[in-house]
């Protein structure tokens, strides 16, 4: 009967790609055992120790090659021979100070030689050496395409020097370590020297790798010359950049696109509920109706439904179109937005992606805040109008019935309302309000959900530009856990959560400058917007309400 066989395996780097002998890996062109039918690669990954990464696949290989236990030689810890046993496990570590040694790179074949110490691994048998090389050559085949190691040689000889920067130590970079990481000392502004590096470089390699100017992970000590030590990362430019919009993305964003139509004129129809049919009323606020009513007798709410979705809808794309405009003149890509639909306000917003790498912070800050700011500008303005043509009795055959405790759901536009409507209008069991009102609380509330400060939304990358991805971790574990508390958003917190949990949670990638500040107006700008996010999310509890007079609080 055949063993399932479990391997463990690390994709460290170039240098242990290129030359895998140093690792205690056969000749890297053999490939005796492998079989796609019987292996598959597990989604697992455990990190162990310092900067080692595992990757494990497992095989059904019809023998019972097993090996268990752990024993260690010249500081590599290797798997020895077991008796007997169902399921072996192969596991080889490389130690930090081991790798920082090692500093050869060599693209062609390599071949082990007798002074090697590592060449001893082959006493534990072909097997055992045949399952490494399958493993090696498993992540070959998956993993993406590495730098060629002559020409990291030939960058670092001709880039790099004692006039830029003095290369003291290279390590991985990238998400998987396709790239290299160069450490050193800064010799000049860094401005300038990273300037002058992206010059060489292309005349050196040509249009082939993207640099980046990132802070020194794990640093020490700041610069020098003021501020945090840097390093300079080198990707290929298929890696680094983002790839082109495919057909299917454009087809589910029209289908995206429809879906949001019809929930924001399903927002304006329910906006009517003191006009609907008493038996719709009954079916969607009466837990225990099971019948369901005739949907055509909705058909003639359409109509009057229209304006208020076409307010949601042009909130939606103004937002959109503030996007594209701060991006156009930094020469920077934006996909399509794909929206997302929503019965409460109309849409949750839209995941608009960079489709190419952004050049320095403040230009991450300008087009992060651009659309919430357009989307804003507009949602406010139908707020304020519709406030001002509520309390005016030419236009009261226009307006519709709410509940004043929907005033309670935000803190700012309570009072805003309270103060344009008076104490009377708002301590009521009803308020009568122009739609238009509806339409801009909705866009102001998707605005301000979009730019709290997590992952990729707007708020996180504008935080992310303006304070480092340092300070995003601190503000979005504190937005998650206010999320989760229920103080932001009130009933929309949990399903916004789980959507930026989903969908939007991943930090954006670093800029190709991701060191210069973006200045004192642009930080100030995202404290004052997300100071302004949360007064409009925070829901207003029942005590202050009763003393504001927002909203008809009932005691029991």
């Amino acid at each position: 009967m055949g063993t399932l066989t479990t391997y463990s395996f690390m994709p460290l780097n170039s240098e242990f790609r290129s030359n895998p002998v140093r690792y205690g890996f056969k000749d890297r062109i053999q490939f005796p055992n492998f079989s796609p039918s019987s292996c598959f690669l597990t989604t697992q990954r455990l990190r162990l120790r310092k900067r080692v990464n595992f990757y494990s696949f497992r095989c059904f290989n019809g023998k019972n090659d097993d090996v268990d236990g752990v024993e260690e030689e010249n500081g590599a810890k290797v798997s020895k021979p077991k008796e007997s046993s169902n399921t072996a496990t192969t596991t080889t570590t490389v130690t930090e100070a081991e790798q920082k040694r090692e500093s050869g790179f060599n693209s062609e074949k390599s071949t082990p030689t007798s002074t090697s110490p590592r060449s001893s691994l082959s006493s534990l048998g072909p097997t055992y050496n045949n399952f490494q090389v399958d493993s090696f050559k498993l992540m070959e085949l998956l993993g993406p395409e590495k730098i060629d190691p002559a020409d990291v040689k030939l960058i670092k000889d001709k880039l790099f020097g004692y006039s830029t920067f003095w290369v003291t130590k290279e390590e991985p970079f990238g998400d998987l370590g396709e790239g290299i990481l160069f450490f050193g000392n800064l010799r000049g502004k860094r401005e300038d020297v990273f300037s002058r590096l992206q010059t060489l470089l292309v005349e050196i390699s040509g249009d082939k790798y993207n640099l980046f100017m990132v802070e020194e992970p794990n640093s020490d000590s700041p610069d020098p010359r003021g501020g945090p030590r840097v390093s300079f990362g080198l990707l290929r430019k298929e890696v680094s950049e983002p790839g082109p919009t495919t057909l299917w993305q454009y087809v589910i964003s029209l289908l995206l696109f429809l879906l949001t139509i019809g929930s924001s004129v399903e927002l304006g129809i329910a906006s009517q509920i003191n006009r609907l049919p008493p038996e719709v009323v009954k079916y969607f606020t009466d837990p225990d109706s099971v019948d369901a009513p005739d949907m055509e007798l909705l058909f003639p709410f359409v109509e009057s439904a229209l304006p208020l979705a076409y307010g949601v809808l042009g909130v939606l794309l103004f937002h959109e179109v503030g996007h594209f405009l701060a991006a156009f003149p930094k020469q920077v890509k934006l996909s399509i937005p794909f929206f997302i639909p929503n019965i409460t306000l109309g849409s949750f917003g839209a995941i608009t992606q960079f489709k190419s790498i952004l050049p320095d912070r403040s230009t991450k800050v300008d087009i992060s805040l651009a659309g919430p700011f357009a989307g804003a500008v507009l949602s406010f303005s139908m707020f304020a109008v519709g406030l001002l043509l509520s309390s005016n009795p030419d236009v009261a055959g226009d307006l519709v019935q709410v509940p004043s405790l929907l005033f309670q759901g935000s803190l700012l536009l309570g009072l805003i309302s309270r103060a344009t409507l008076g104490y009377a209008a708002l301590h009521a069991a009803t308020v009568s309000i122009h739609p238009l009102v509806i339409a801009g609380w909705c866009g102001l509330t998707i605005q301000a959900f979009n730019m709290l400060p997590v992952g990729c939304l707007d708020g996180g990358r504008a935080v992310q530009g303006a304070f480092g991805k340092n300070a995003l971790v601190g503000f979005g574990l504190t937005t998650y856990t206010m999320l989760g508390l229920g103080v932001l958003g009130g009933p929309l917190s949990l399903p916004w959560g789980l959507y930026v949990i989903l969908c939007q949670r991943t930090p954006e990638k670093p800029c190709l400058n991701d060191v210069s500040e973006v200045g004192t107006w642009r930080k100030t700008i995202v404290v004052i917007a997300t100071f302004l996010v949360v007064l409009t999310l925070l829901p207003v509890w029942d005590e202050l309400a009763e003393e504001l007079g927002i909203g008809l609080v009932n005691a029991f």
